[in-house]
């Protein structure tokens, strides 16, 4: 059984709950020239997130999924964690003072070596499937690890342009 953080007497409800980031990764394209890859993540409440891709490999993503939630100084840092269908392990540090993310993402080999097959929409059943499928591909320990930072560039509470979700929306 795993040991999950709890969230009681936390300060979740005024660091996370709601709480929607816009943040750019200053990374690079394939030639060594300078690009932003833009993402959005919307803390949805204790148990979901919501975000969007907008930018690097993986834009044109749209998923929200289970999270744990961990507190490591009140007000200061949050960590946030999720698997997603296609195998990605995410985990993703926030850092309110100073308005950054820093990411571990254990992309699977299918999701890394078929970025294009991993865009869509979690809420189309053919996405979803094709991600699921992306899984399958390789053995665990084919993971491409990726670790960045990001400056946020809003912060702001509300779905902004991110569509709500239901809580009984399976999910892993």
């Amino acid at each position: 059984m795993p040991v999950l953080p709890s969230l009681e007497s936390t300060t979740f409800d005024a660091d996370l709950r709601d709480r929607h980031l816009i943040y750019d990764y200053a990374a690079q394209d394939e030639h060594g020239n300078p690009e932003k890859w833009r993402y959005e993540m919307w803390f949805y409440n204790e148990d979901r997130i919501n975000y969007a891709i907008h930018g690097g490999p993986m834009a044109g993503r749209v998923n929200f999924q289970t999270a744990t939630y961990q507190c490591i100084r009140p007000g200061e840092l949050w960590q946030c964690n999720w698997l997603e269908e296609t195998g990605t392990i995410c985990s993703l540090v926030y850092d309110i003072s100073n308005s950054r993310i820093t990411t571990l993402l254990g992309f699977s080999k299918g999701h890394w070596e078929q970025a294009e097959a991993a865009h869509g929409d979690k809420r189309n059943p053919q996405d979803l499937e094709r991600w699921r499928g992306l899984a399958r591909l390789g053995i665990q320990t084919d993971r491409k690890l990726l670790s960045e930072q990001a400056n946020i560039v809003w912060d702001f509470r509300g779905p902004g342009d991110l569509k709500p979700i239901e809580m009984d929306w399976p999910t892993l």
